[in-house]
């Protein structure tokens, strides 16, 4: 008799222990169905995509001389959440700043869309600056494609460096002069026609302007 007593209240603890176990597993999937999981922030979206055309042969992924170096300055000046993206053109000598400025504006539309609340800093260097400038619409350069108008306001700045425009008297439209930055090192003979050639890859001395410069117009 004693042994059957025992082997009762085994039972009685096993079923219960087996209850309790199915009123958990219950109560996590009804959290699982009436409870949002976890997203990322914006869906993925940063708040901030910084997008750079290299100059003209520059090794690296955004650009070892300017790209690459000043990516890193933007991530610790402007505070928010960046992602980056390099403009798919040959940068070479057949100057197609045409295919340039087409796949910068066709990465920016497709990231505005996707990402609504995300903005924009383009940066362009040596023949990357003429890119940019074509894709604002700057001059008449052959085959560009310019940013909608609907698009301008996500850019929250435009750095350029290098720029072989500047030799020409050219500036980005007026529209743009405000939010445009543009930095051309001493003796430089592609943006000021010096005739110090090294100086055309030294553009490290104006990396934390620029940056200040990008990180005061995030808004």
């Amino acid at each position: 008799m004693g042994d059957r007593k025992v082997s009762s209240r085994n039972s009685t603890a096993r079923t219960g222990n087996r209850r309790t176990a199915w009123f958990f597993v219950l109560t996590l999937i009804a959290m699982g169905v009436f409870l949002p999981l976890p997203r990322a922030h914006a869906d993925g979206c940063a708040a901030v995509d910084v997008v750079v055309a290299r100059g003209t042969g520059e090794p690296g992924w955004l650009g070892s001389a300017v790209g690459d170096p000043l990516y890193g300055m933007l991530q610790d000046r402007t505070r928010v959440s960046t992602s980056a993206y390099s403009v798919a053109y040959p940068a070479d000598y057949s100057f197609d700043i045409g295919r340039g400025s087409a796949d910068l504006v066709s990465h920016v539309s497709a990231q505005a869309a996707a990402c609504p609340d995300q903005q924009f800093i383009l940066v362009g260097y040596s023949q990357g600056a003429a890119v940019v400038h074509a894709a604002l619409g700057t001059g008449a350069v052959s085959g560009h494609v310019q940013l909608p108008g609907y698009l301008a306001d996500r850019v929250s700045s435009v750095l350029l460096f290098g720029d072989p425009m500047r030799l020409i008297g050219w500036t980005v439209p007026g529209g743009w002069l405000g939010r445009t930055g543009n930095w051309c090192t001493a003796g430089d003979p592609v943006c000021g026609g010096g005739m110090n050639a090294p100086a055309h890859v030294s553009y490290g001395g104006s990396f934390v302007a620029a940056a200040n410069f990008a990180a005061g117009r995030v808004y």
